[in-house]
């Protein structure tokens, strides 16, 4: 693997209107406007999914599917992040983010160039073509991570829309990515499992207040940039409630890119952590931030076919 410094964009700059201004600095009019892409765009593509489960998606903008992997899967991907997690070369590196007030690993990205177990996962056409059905065309790794949320001390995450974000401070022009996260670990709702509002990914809601620079060394951390204001959160899950998919480790959560979603501390003594890799439509690669000066470093936004490897970590 060879080193790159700048993630490569397609172009500079997006020639079409901005249909998602966010971080902003008044209030809009309106707390939201209607999203403006379809959600399922690959109904004629073949491919794992079928009517029922495209149908559920389309309506919640996510779907739950236990058993995805077998527990001998399950088994060798835990042995490998324990592997990563040990890695005395990681620590204290941008790419291991650790809690906010220890050192305890909570995040490692950029995992599918890491680890070679989790790039076959990351290419695995159980995956890649369930995200291809959904987004409507060839995908590419946007983004890659482990989440480990340790016992008693893993700390939760407020509500937001990865789209906000990846929009704002990666420059991802528009809707056509999604989530696949793994559950490595049994997650039940005393450990801080995912909360998704469903049909809010129907919506997209403005979020106040300019990106300070760098601000990734903070939200990674806790989120304070690209959080939906209360008014707009209350009334959304007033009408379509909260949900928090829960089963034994092995299965997929699948969700849209802008689905709300958030999660609690971890309050029990079992840890909850999760493979979660972003699948982006090659034809929506990212250009410059829409609402950050600068684009976001390599190890957070992966360009299609680029290879990625930090400095100074050995494999």
């Amino acid at each position: 693997m060879s080193v790159q410094t700048a993630s490569p964009r397609q172009q500079d700059t997006w020639t079409k209107q901005d249909r998602y201004p966010t971080r902003l600095r008044r209030p809009q009019e309106a707390l939201w406007r209607e999203r403006q892409e379809a959600v399922v765009k690959g109904r004629h593509l073949e491919g794992p999914l079928d009517g029922t489960q495209m149908d559920a998606f389309e309506r919640d903008g996510f779907l739950f599917e236990p058993n995805f992997l077998g527990q001998n899967e399950v088994a060798a991907l835990n042995d490998e992040l324990a592997l990563l997690l040990a890695r005395d070369d990681f620590r204290d590196r941008d790419f291991a983010i650790t809690e906010p007030d220890s050192q305890e690993i909570r995040s490692l990205f950029a995992v599918h160039f890491l680890s070679q177990r989790f790039a076959q996962l990351a290419a695995d056409p159980r995956l890649a073509g369930r995200a291809r059905q959904i987004v409507g065309g060839d995908v590419y790794v946007h983004q890659s991570r482990i989440n480990y949320k340790p016992g008693f001390h893993g700390k939760g995450f407020n509500w937001h829309s990865d789209f906000e974000t990846w929009h704002a401070e990666d420059g991802m022009p528009e809707m056509h990515a999604v989530s696949a996260s793994i559950v490595l670990t049994d997650n039940h709702h005393f450990n801080g499992p995912l909360m998704l509002v469903p049909g809010s990914h129907k919506v997209f809601v403005h979020c106040l207040g300019e990106t300070p620079d760098d601000n990734h060394k903070r939200s990674l951390k806790q989120q304070e940039f690209g959080v939906p204001g209360q008014e707009a959160l209350r009334a959304l899950i007033e009408s379509n409630g909260i949900q928090a998919p829960t089963g034994a480790a092995g299965g997929l959560l699948l969700f849209d890119c802008n689905t709300l979603h958030g999660s609690n501390a971890n309050m029990s003594p079992d840890p909850r952590s999760n493979a979660f890799f972003v699948f982006n439509r090659r034809d929506n690669a990212c250009v410059r931030p829409f609402g950050a000066k600068q684009s976001r470093p390599d190890f957070l936004a992966h360009a299609p076919d680029e290879v990625w490897t930090p400095q100074g970590v050995t494999h």
